[in-house]
């Protein structure tokens, strides 16, 4: 039994139209002929089974979401960076864009997630040293100062303030020309995975679902092709979770906020149509694979058979993917490089639409330009060298990953099951801390087996090579960091004051009234130079802190 190809061909009928299909050899998604000139189709399966029904492109889309996936259009190189002031990210944009990069991906510093001014006294310490501080407007427009928005998409990783950077990035598209349907991005807006996992919180889970949701409205409103939200199991799973675990409450969170959004009157499908997902890569190269495939097959019939959503757009799951942090060692850190690869090959295998490579130095520091350079090459030899973007789902068909796609794909149906039958959904499981404790014993198992020796970690404990010398460590300018407060104090002077006072009364009155819009007064206070700060005081004078579980 010989292999067919979905055009119905066989190998020597192929072989017997190389010469004519050479000049064909590539797509603006990468070859589609292999070095020696063999071409290769979209899309194969094994011996003379029909076309599967379920191709890329098709309900439950397990094997991509496009007919044609990589060989049509390569997925988004998205970097991950952010440091110090606006000027300085700034720098490093530019460059990672003159690399090649084809997306800005905006790393925020804790003052600005958590809504707190550069200056605060709880964030003085804090400002610009795990990401950029933006505080106002005009730090986003030094941050993207010479990078046209309406050709670049931005993706921000922003949660509890998501609402106020988000209107930031539409007023400043606006002031570069930008049309409403070109300003194109994610802004991350998933505020359940932060009182999981990650801890940066402002508003306790009733108001901040609300910011989520009106976000929802206000980009449905001014900029119909960004994406409102990326449910991030990344951070989950970052957090210690397993795979199946990092679906099942990534997914359990997709539908909570679908869920709201139908509960604030707002168009189901045009809402799911713009959601996107979040995931972490992991050096378990089948498993990861079988995730993201399982992944996409879970959320389409969710989407269809419980919420009832027909339209196909809506169905499809849309994923970036970030390699694991988690997996990044101090300890000979040059073997990160491999790790970042192989967890890189998996989201390409696996059919993600954007991605971020970790750099190899980044479990000592942020990443130097040079270590960031080649963690951006490794995208590119997997897109133009490596073969992996020239077939759709290039592993399907194997028994081993169908399997194991079907073993993913019930345990996280069942692990969604309990969470609802339990505690009626994501919601009420985070209130009572049921996903806290279950990642955290996670977490506790793994560290016990890295300890004991039983999970192997190269470097670490074992093949560990004692004195070895450190990696260099990247430092920012110092003085970057008074630039900071410096652009806070001359935004205070020149604005105007009364303007700025209308604008957050407005804003906390609209926070009192339930059916009132957040959106428009927030967008109204960032015109007027209200500061992230102040925006998040006025609506803590209505809105009450996050409290998290007494105990998991």
């Amino acid at each position: 039994m010989g292999l067919r190809m979905r055009d119905g061909r066989s190998t020597g009928e192929q072989r017997r139209n190389l010469d004519s299909e050479r000049a064909e050899a590539a797509l603006p998604g990468g070859r589609v002929a292999t070095a020696s000139g063999l071409p290769l189709q979209p899309v194969y399966v094994p011996g003379d089974a029909p076309a599967p029904a379920d191709g890329p492109g098709q309900y439950p889309f397990t094997r991509g979401i496009h007919p044609q996936m990589y060989r049509g259009r390569l997925w988004t190189m998205r970097q991950y960076a952010g440091y110090s002031s606006a000027a300085e990210t700034n720098r490093r944009f530019r460059y990672l864009l003159d690399q090649g990069q084809t997306g800005l991906s905006v790393a925020f510093d804790l003052p600005t997630q958590i809504g707190y001014d550069s200056d605060h006294v709880l964030a003085r310490a804090e400002a610009g040293k795990v990401g950029v501080a933006i505080n106002s407007l005009r730090d986003l427009e030094r941050l993207f100062d010479g990078i046209p928005l309406g050709r670049v998409s931005t993706s921000m990783t922003i949660n509890a303030t998501a609402l106020i950077l988000f209107s930031m990035y539409v007023v400043l598209c606006r002031r570069q020309g930008v049309a409403p349907a070109a300003i194109l991005g994610t802004v991350q807006n998933d505020i359940l995975k932060e009182f999981i996992a990650r801890g940066n919180y402002r508003f306790d889970v009733a108001p901040a679902m609300r910011l989520t949701t009106d976000l929802f409205q206000l980009q449905q409103d001014v900029a119909p092709n960004f994406h409102p939200i990326s449910v991030s199991g990344y951070h989950m799973r970052e957090a210690g979770c397993t795979a199946v675990q990092e679906v099942a409450y990534a997914l359990g969170d997709g539908l909570a906020y679908l869920e709201a959004a139908r509960a604030a009157g707002l168009d189901l499908a045009a809402t799911a149509r713009s959601l996107s997902f979040f995931f972490a890569a992991h050096n378990e190269l089948f498993e990861e694979v079988a995730k993201f495939r399982a992944a996409r097959r879970v959320w389409a019939r969710l989407v269809r058979e419980r919420l009832g959503v027909a339209d196909p757009r809506a169905q499809m799951l849309r994923f970036h993917t970030q390699t694991a942090g988690s997996a990044l060692t101090a300890d000979q850190p040059e073997v990160n490089a491999v790790r970042v690869t192989l967890q890189a090959l998996a989201a390409v295998l696996g059919g993600t639409q954007s991605l971020h490579t970790n750099s190899y130095d980044e479990a000592l520091g942020l990443p130097t330009e040079r270590t960031a350079r080649l963690a951006l090459r490794t995208q590119q030899v997997l897109a133009y060298e490596s073969g992996a973007a020239a077939v759709a789902d290039p592993l399907g068909g194997s028994p081993f990953l169908e399997k194991l796609t079907l073993d993913l794909e019930e345990a996280v149906v069942a692990e969604m099951r309990r969470i609802d039958s339990d505690y009626g959904g994501m919601l009420g499981a985070v209130r009572a801390g049921y996903v806290q404790r279950q990642i955290h014993r996670e977490a506790l198992r793994h560290q016990r087996e890295v300890e004991s020796g039983e999970r192997v970690v190269v470097g670490v404990n074992r093949f560990r090579v004692d004195g070895a010398p450190r990696a260099e460590v990247f430092r920012p300018d110092p003085q970057a960091r008074e630039h900071i407060f410096a652009a806070l104090d001359d935004l205070r002077r020149r604005r105007d004051g009364r303007a700025l006072l209308r604008a957050l009364d407005r804003v906390s009155a609209a926070a009192a009234d339930p059916a009132a819009p957040l959106g428009p007064p927030v967008l109204a206070a960032v015109e007027a130079d209200a500061t992230v700060g102040e925006i998040s005081a006025a609506l803590s004078a209505v809105f009450a802190p996050y409290q998290a579980p007494s105990a998991f």
